[in-house]
């Protein structure tokens, strides 16, 4: 689905900021497991449920990535 949809976009900013491929694939999948989780956990919401999941990676920098990698270590 390539442009229709923001995740390599988002792969290739994430990149363009600093992460190698391999941080920004996990960012990303970090988004999807958090979203994956809270769906589980609330079920889905009345619209769709992507949209949500596309916010958040729009807003995901790789700044955040690096900061949040660190409080995890």
């Amino acid at each position: 689905m390539g442009d229709e949809l923001p995740v390599e976009r988002t792969l290739q900013r994430l990149q363009t900021d600093g992460l190698d491929r391999h941080d920004a694939v996990h960012a990303v999948g970090s988004v999807l497991a958090k979203h994956m989780y809270e769906l589980m956990k609330e079920g889905p919401p009345s619209g769709d449920p992507n949209v949500e999941y596309w916010a958040e990676l729009e807003q995901l920098t790789a700044e955040d990535w690096k900061l949040s990698n660190r409080e995890h270590r």
